[in-house]
């Protein structure tokens, strides 16, 4: 039986972790695999998922030595950990996820003769918005790592072309496999629209423009915040719907209370992740305006229950949505784009329906969790 180690820095509430969970749950179920997730604590404002790994009966080891921040002593300490589990353990594949978790990952299995090990870089950690030197250390790192990686998945084509084009590793080297999810628990979500939004004190006739994210760096909450005013003017019984919580709430609060739209947003805080198909279904519009992403999962999320988005062009975005067809695609930064872009889509709701529809038909196969979860073992397969 082919055993195989997932190893990810930590399993907060978020679109790689989700993803990490699902492929770990997908494998179990599978006949013929023994499956281990190895992580770090889960620490933050961001929520967990080691409960529910624990409660579907993940195997799990927790290395509270990983931490996301860079930390040569702790780091240290975890490359050594994660020899000795992998020593323990001997398994066939180890499949890394994310940067810290890469890297340590992957120099360990190397280290202890791993037969195959598999990469899934789900947003890149060298970017536009990082400093020169660390764009610099992450790209030698990655660099470095890849020689000892069989494949390396990345989430869509742009990731792919991007790491390809950094020096990274050769383009035949990657393959994409769609982030997967529970998508019918979003084609199912439009029934529970009226009784999320009495439950958020929101009116049923209000239109209700949503984002979900971490309250967090590059996120751009402060460009939707940013809009508002002109929205509002046009819109005045217009909801914000922010679902996630951070280290940004209080700032965005007060950029909010500065504009005076305060009154207009209802921060949600964190939902667990099965609650994440009502509150979307709620939206009559889900704007998604981060600057640095693999392919958000929340773009899929909305177009599969219904809900008709915007989003800046960054990374995967341009392969869920075509403008003009599934959605607005815009230049990342853009406050006048944005509060135009929703206007018109708050202006025509038909279609802006008809895209959300049309999108819908894009993601429904595309992105199922059992899609990935195949993928994955094919992927598995090919290199044992």
């Amino acid at each position: 039986m082919p055993k195989v180690v997932h190893i990810i820095t930590r399993l907060i509430l978020g679109g790689a972790q989700e993803n990490t969970l699902l492929t770990v749950e997908g494998l179990m179920r599978k006949p013929g695999w023994d499956v281990l997730l190895v992580t770090g604590p889960a620490i933050g404002p961001e929520g967990e998922l080691i409960e529910r790994a624990r409660k579907n009966g993940v195997r799990l080891i927790i290395v509270d030595q990983m931490r996301r921040a860079i930390n040569p002593w702790l780091d240290l300490r975890s490359y050594r950990i994660l020899k000795r589990i992998l020593c323990a353990e001997r398994p066939d594949v180890v499949h890394t996820h994310s940067s810290k978790a890469g890297i340590l990952g992957r120099a360990a299995a190397h280290a202890v003769g791993v037969p195959v090990v598999i990469h899934t870089i789900h947003g890149m950690p060298f970017h536009a918005n990082e400093s020169a030197l660390n764009n610099f250390i992450y790209k030698c790192l990655e660099r470095t790592a890849a020689v000892w990686t069989d494949a390396i998945v990345t989430v869509c084509d742009a990731m792919a072309d991007q790491a390809a084009a950094a020096g990274v590793a050769p383009r035949a080297k990657f393959t994409t496999i769609y982030s997967g999810m529970e998508v019918d628990s979003f084609l199912e979500a439009p029934a529970f629209r009226d009784d999320t939004r009495r439950r958020l004190n929101i009116p049923l006739g209000a239109p209700v423009i949503g984002k979900v994210a971490r309250l967090f760096d590059l996120k751009g909450h402060e460009y939707l915040i940013g809009a508002m005013p002109e929205v509002l003017a046009r819109f005045p019984n217009a909801k914000f719907l922010f679902v996630g919580d951070g280290i940004l709430k209080d700032a965005l609060a007060e950029q909010a209370r500065r504009l005076g739209v305060l009154d207009s947003i209802v921060f949600v805080g964190l939902v667990e992740s099965h609650e994440v198909p009502s509150m979307i279904a709620a939206m009559d519009l889900l704007v998604h305006c981060s600057l640095r992403e693999g392919l958000a999962r929340v773009l899929p999320q909305a177009l599969l229950a219904g809900v008709p988005v915007i989003s800046y062009d960054v990374d995967g975005a341009r392969e869920v949505i075509i403008p003009g067809k599934t959605g607005w695609l815009l230049p990342p930064k853009e406050v006048k784009d944005l509060s135009a872009a929703i206007i018109e889509a708050l202006s025509d709701p038909s279609r802006a329906r008809e895209m959300a529809l049309a999108g819908r038909d894009v993601c429904r196969g595309r992105f199922r969790a059992e899609t990935m979860v195949d993928s994955v073992e094919a992927l598995y397969r090919r290199f044992l």
